[in-house]
């Protein structure tokens, strides 16, 4: 029989109405289990640990997924799988985080949650919950069918470090347009087993050292030098650059200066599109080849959750910025797809 350890860190599916403020407030994970009797229909065996604080999703930090990797590090060799229930405002940020965290991962590990309270009587929770397991105990040939850090919500799988929470108000919560789903919930599981990714050869590695000396340049027409000129001269190693299109940028002088500088200070500048289809093709036009030609990083198509999450993971690991530099530009756990347009 399978073992799955569920990791309760908070979340609108551990929220009940308090009857006398009418608010939201957490309840523990005894009373999500008593909302939910189907779990012993499962075939499965249920550990479960619930943070002695509960925590809303928007007080995430690096220290919480260090915690998280902790505990993963802990039961890794006693269960088959790993279920986190965690808040979907930042939950793409922590399941970008661990998939950096956890190298040679090679069980399931898979974040959930839900947009209305487990107790809500149009709830989400309980379904999202129940596949997730049913997914995280899935073997084929005495191998879990995911071995990859995934979020599962509303029916669809998706790699964690490629999705984004796009929608506060429907039960679909979460997209991934530049990457397929890798299983999707009907009458039956399917699986997209051509899209998983295979883990990697060694026993489990976990990366705790994570920096969070980041900065976010998001352009805009009309941004003034004053403006970047103060997010690249912050005491930061590295910035993450929302640029447009196909990673372009201004080409005014002020700008390309102000990036040499920073480039020249050892910092370490990432370059991902504003757009969420698609991919940064440095070089494409004139207004991307300076940036290429100084050594900006091209962030091909990750999200911003994977961009600022692997940046962060990288400095830990490393000091050469030209390092940092290629490794962003690899694909490390399946969080971008190099474009052969760029390579070429």
């Amino acid at each position: 029989m399978s073992q799955i350890l569920i990791i309760y860190t908070g979340g609108t599916i551990g929220m009940m109405t308090d009857p006398v403020t009418k608010t939201l407030v957490p309840i523990n994970f005894e009373q999500i289990m008593d909302n939910v009797p189907e779990l012993e229909k499962l075939n499965c065996k249920i550990k479960v640990h619930s943070f002695e604080q509960i925590i809303d999703s928007s007080n995430m930090n690096p220290a919480v997924w260090s915690e998280l990797a902790g505990l993963i590090e802990a039961n890794y060799d006693e269960v088959d799988g790993f279920v986190i229930l965690h808040g979907s405002d930042t939950m793409a940020y922590t399941a970008s985080a661990l998939s950096f965290m956890l190298q040679n991962l090679d069980k399931p590990v898979i974040f959930t949650g839900s947009q209305l309270p487990i107790s809500a009587v149009r709830t989400d929770a309980k379904e999202n919950l129940m596949t997730a397991i049913e997914i995280a105990k899935a073997k084929k040939n005495d191998k879990s069918r995911v071995p990859e850090v995934c979020i599962y919500f509303d029916y669809k799988l998706f790699r964690g470090n490629r999705a984004f929470k796009y929608n506060s108000s429907k039960f679909e919560a979460f997209r991934s347009p530049n990457y397929p789903i890798l299983a999707e919930s009907g009458v039956h599981l399917r699986f997209s087993a051509n899209d998983i990714r295979q883990p990697g050869e060694g026993p489990l590695k976990v990366h705790n050292n994570l920096i969070s000396d980041v900065a976010v340049l998001k352009l805009y027409p009309g941004i003034s030098p004053k403006v970047v000129e103060t997010i690249l001269g912050a005491d930061v190693r590295g910035i993450v650059m929302e640029t447009f299109g196909a990673g372009n940028t201004t080409t005014d002088q002020w700008f390309t200066d102000l990036l040499k500088n920073a480039i020249n200070a050892g910092k370490v500048i990432l370059d991902i599109s504003q757009c969420k289809v698609g991919t940064v093709e440095l070089g494409r036009y004139e207004t991307s080849k300076e940036l290429k030609d100084m050594g900006v990083a091209s962030g091909f198509d990750m999200t911003f959750e994977a961009a600022v999450t692997k940046m962060m993971y990288l400095l830990g690991e490393i000091d050469d910025p030209l390092e940092v530099k290629r490794c962003l530009e690899k694909d490390l756990r399946g969080e971008l797809t190099e474009s052969e347009v760029v390579k070429n």
